[in-house]
């Protein structure tokens, strides 16, 4: 058990093992039960001349408790003890004298497990002595009492199941965890059942199985940036080997790729590297585009010494806009000053002019006029 306990750590969702049934005791089942007894104790009491009715309800309310059994336990040897039980009973204490309720219950004790209610997806394997007979689909249905068992119910929706590989190695040597998801269902219940034990466990395990061969096979960079090739790559070998099982693996998704911290860190630092490389590629793309726009507009200002002074003057009026001040120039100063010595003083003058003080008072003593 331990050992089983350890083989499936890694599964979240393994599915609890079922103790085995020949039949199911349900609702449907106690209400068959439930007319035929009535049926048995109205016969009694019109066939017996002074029935104890309190012996009468004893007995119902022991199959009551009977059918609870067989609701636990359903299986025909339990069926066989309730009825011997109840037979040995009545020859002990009570003579024989209501035999017409022992017989109404022990048919109700073989025909009520015998109807089967299948809800619509649900396949139901029968065998008959031992060996299969037929797969039925939803509906009613009746058993043989003692010769027919249901080896499995097979439920045929899509079913999901969640397994990981942990420290699987890559082929560049990099230990990593990878959870995973299997899209999956049986479209055959008779395969399902009889090819193989345990279905579930060999879809996990064959699952499980695959997602390690598959990441052994492959680099880290593949395994993060070609997810969707690896997952048709486990699918397709996994449905090879689950298709004469009858089951089809619809497909398989990663739900987590976990690496080492180191290494995660490099290859943010790489990434951010990455980042920065064509941050400054840009900028300088841009600072050449910017250079031949100004070598082109140059051109027009060559022969056009007009257009030059115009530029001039407002680059003059944009200065003093942003400085928030009003400056003024002769007419002639474009021709006689260069622009940019002019600008650079103005930016200069105001930078450097202090500001205004108030005079401070005078508060040294006053001198006494000489006489």
């Amino acid at each position: 058990m331990e050992i089983k306990k350890a083989q499936f750590s890694r599964i979240k969702n393994i599915q609890i093992e079922r103790m085995e049934k020949d039949f199911t005791f349900n609702a449907f089942s106690f209400l068959i039960l439930g007319i035929i007894v009535t049926s048995g104790v109205l016969c009694q009491f019109m066939f017996s001349t002074d029935p104890d009715k309190n012996l009468i309800l004893y007995v119902c309310v022991g199959i009551l408790l009977g059918g609870g059994l067989l609701t636990v336990v359903p299986k025909w040897i339990s069926v066989l003890q309730l009825i011997a039980l109840g037979w040995i009973a009545m020859f002990a204490w009570l003579g024989g004298m209501y035999w017409i309720l022992l017989v109404s219950v022990t048919l109700g004790l073989f025909i009520a497990p015998s109807c089967e209610l299948i809800y619509q997806w649900d396949k139901v394997v029968v065998l008959r002595l031992g060996k299969f007979k037929k797969v039925h689909g939803p509906g009613l249905f009746f058993l043989l009492p003692l010769v027919d068992r249901i080896a499995a119910f097979v439920d045929t929706r899509i079913r999901v199941t969640d397994f990981s590989a942990e420290k699987t190695i890559t082929r560049d040597t990099v230990p990593v965890h990878v959870d995973a998801l299997a899209f999956w269902m049986i479209w055959n219940a008779k395969q399902a059942v009889l090819e193989v034990e345990n279905f579930m466990e060999a879809v996990t395990l064959s699952a499980q199985t695959a997602l390690r061969d598959s990441i052994g096979k492959h680099d880290l960079a593949e395994l993060l940036s070609e997810r969707d090739k690896l997952c048709a790559e486990i699918q397709t070998a996994l449905d090879a080997k689950t298709n004469p099982w009858g089951i089809s693996i619809l497909s398989i998704e990663f739900t987590d790729i976990i690496i080492p911290q180191g290494l995660e860190d490099a290859m943010s630092k790489r990434a951010q590297a990455e980042r920065e490389k064509q941050s400054r590629v840009i900028l300088g793309t841009a600072e050449v585009e910017i250079a031949e726009k100004f070598a082109e507009a140059s051109k027009q200002y060559i022969d056009n010494p007009t257009a030059l002074h115009l530029r001039a003057m407002n680059m003059v009026y944009e200065g003093i806009r942003q400085r928030g001040s009003m400056v003024l120039l002769p007419s002639s100063a474009l021709d006689s000053m260069n622009l940019g010595t002019t600008l650079g003083a103005l930016a200069l003058e105001k930078t450097n002019s202090p500001e205004k003080k108030e005079p401070e008072a005078d508060t040294s003593p006053e001198k006494e006029p000489d006489i």
